[in-house]
């Protein structure tokens, strides 16, 4: 075995393959741009740490479930002039997350709640995050199964290993007692210790409307935005836009 494949071998037993995969180009390089021994350690551990970090949110990626790729890049501000890049560009430094506060996107149909909310999310997995993405519908189901299996209460301690989740579309169609009550505890479960980022085609004080109940909507409304930045979005649909001008 050459003194290559046995420090590659090493490499790999210290569980630093992607140190091990890329050394034989690596020396290769230094050896042509007579690098330092210095300068070739410190690129041999950027390699391993780019590899690392491009693994981990191409994973991370995978486990937040998005449904779409919808990048921030692509939003239209044009188009949405109820709130501006710089507004949005501010929340990039993840303080909410931190803090945990949450975000609102309130509006009708089409008008960008989504894609912000995804953009975002994206955005924070990139930045180290760990995200979930689910509509309302699918998270009240999954509640429920959990609930009916009596494992509501492991349900919700994995939940809250997010440092984030997007609930999107809350609101668009009405929900049973057990899905009300299920709501609440996940909402009062994240309370100050996660964050949740929320699109909602209602505003707030229509909220009893598809709960049915205003003793479960006000506590529920109360813990969401007692820390939140709340966006009101407005104008006609996007995507019937789109339709309309095609």
């Amino acid at each position: 075995m050459s003194l290559l494949e046995r420090t590659t071998a090493q490499y790999r037993s210290l569980r630093l393959t992607a140190a091990a995969s890329g050394l034989p180009d690596l020396l290769a390089e230094a050896e042509q741009q007579e690098l330092s021994y210095l300068d070739f350690a410190q690129r041999l551990v950027d390699h391993e740490i780019s590899v690392r970090t491009c693994t981990r949110i191409e994973r991370h990626l995978k486990q937040a479930q998005f449904p779409a790729e919808k990048p921030l890049e692509s939003f239209d501000y044009r188009h949405q002039t109820t709130i501006t890049k710089r507004q949005v560009n501010a929340l990039l430094d993840f303080g909410f997350i931190d803090q945990r506060q949450n975000l609102v996107f309130i509006g009708p149909p089409g008008v960008g709640k989504t894609h912000l909310a995804i953009g975002i999310g994206q955005k924070a997995v990139q930045a180290g995050y760990k995200i979930l993405f689910r509509t309302a519908l699918a998270l009240i189901e999954e509640l429920e199964l959990a609930e009916m299996k009596g494992e509501l209460k492991k349900r919700l301690s994995q939940l809250a290993k997010c440092d984030v989740i997007i609930i999107d579309e809350l609101g668009y169609l009405p929900m049973t007692r057990q899905a009300r009550y299920n709501l609440f505890q996940l909402i009062n479960s994240l309370y100050e210790y996660r964050s949740i980022i929320l699109t909602t085609n209602k505003d707030f004080t229509a909220w009893g409307e598809f709960f049915h109940d205003d003793n479960v909507a006000v506590p529920i409304i109360d813990r969401i935005i007692h820390h939140s930045h709340i966006f009101m979005l407005g104008g006609e649909s996007y995507r019937l836009k789109q339709k309309t001008t095609a």
